[in-house]
């Protein structure tokens, strides 16, 4: 017999179906997590994942049986989810695709408790989906070695600074890390991600035995490779906090540019036991707020590559 309860999220009262189903099976000895424990998760983290995904279509990573069973990605919403939830119709080659928003913790809650353990956002916003409001580098390492992952990071994050770029630190809770810059929504992903490739082969071009902008695997060998292909239309990249579908439960923490030195750092940190200690260290306080135009950066990348 199934078990079902409700919980308080917001000003609403979600029903939870089936609490103690183990989403997250022991790995190795380690400690299982149920469908509860995601949801209590992101219970304690809404007030500042929230922010990152208001007014953002989402792709929902679904387990329904847990990381044992089969997954999938959904996109669009169905019937059946409550009208509460914010959809937002965005056209696809050959029609349109209607996609959840995620604009409060009751809408965060009934997701996870429809199994949906990862979020993937738009880098765009509803209102204006054709122009991006984040770039996004993913520093996506060949092998497990965490060091090459630091020195792009770092790199990156310094040739930034000389474009006069803001930028934030997020770890993925898979392999690497994510940087993201804020954007002022005036430019088409085009130009976007045209900008974030030619910012990451000026990057390539200096260090072109550890760093590669190159999509195809067979041409990485084993340099780290600066992708920038999430800086697209209907694209999407993990929001932050969000839970990784991974044994363990690690979870996509934004992280200040002074942890990048901390010995313990890598890409699975955190886990849903302990990230609620980072959010509340708030380490984009300020980062993210003033959007800014390519213009100036465009020049001045333009004048360091020659």
């Amino acid at each position: 017999m199934s078990s079902a309860r409700t919980v308080r999220a917001g000003r609403r009262t979600v029903e939870i179906h089936r609490p103690e189903k183990v989403l997250f099976p022991a790995d190795g000895g380690g400690k299982e997590y149920t469908k509860d424990d995601l949801i209590g998760y992101y219970r304690s983290v809404a007030h500042v994942m929230l922010p990152h995904l208001r007014g953002r279509p989402l792709m929902v990573e679904r387990h329904p049986d847990g990381l044992d069973g089969p997954s999938f990605m959904q996109k669009n919403t169905p019937d059946h989810y409550p009208e509460w939830i914010r959809r937002v119709e965005v056209a696809k080659e050959g029609g349109t695709v209607l996609h959840p928003v995620c604009d409060d913790a009751a809408t965060l809650v009934y997701l996870a408790d429809q199994a949906g353990i990862t979020l993937h956002r738009w880098l765009s916003r509803a209102d204006s989906v054709d122009r991006p409001d984040r770039m996004v580098f993913d520093l996506d390492p060949s092998t497990d070695d965490f060091a090459v992952v630091r020195e792009a990071a770092q790199l990156l994050g310094e040739l930034l600074d000389e474009l006069k770029l803001p930028s934030a630190l997020m770890t993925t809770g898979s392999r690497g890390l994510h940087i993201v810059v804020p954007l002022n929504g005036r430019h088409g992903f085009d130009e976007v991600r045209a900008f974030a490739k030619d910012t990451a082969d000026a990057l390539a071009d200096r260090h072109s035995d550890r760093f590669t902008t190159a999509a195809r695997k067979k041409e990485r060998g084993d340099r780290l490779y600066l992708d920038v292909q999430r800086n697209a239309y209907a694209q999407t990249a993990v929001a932050p906090f969000t839970v990784r579908a991974l044994p363990g439960a690690p979870v996509a923490v934004p992280i200040s540019w002074g942890q990048l030195d901390d010995p313990r750092l890598h890409a699975r940190r955190w886990t849903v036991a302990d990230a609620v200690e980072q959010a509340r260290t708030n380490p984009w306080a300020g980062l993210l707020g003033h959007g800014r135009a390519l213009g100036p950066a465009r020049r001045r990348l333009d004048a360091l590559r020659g």
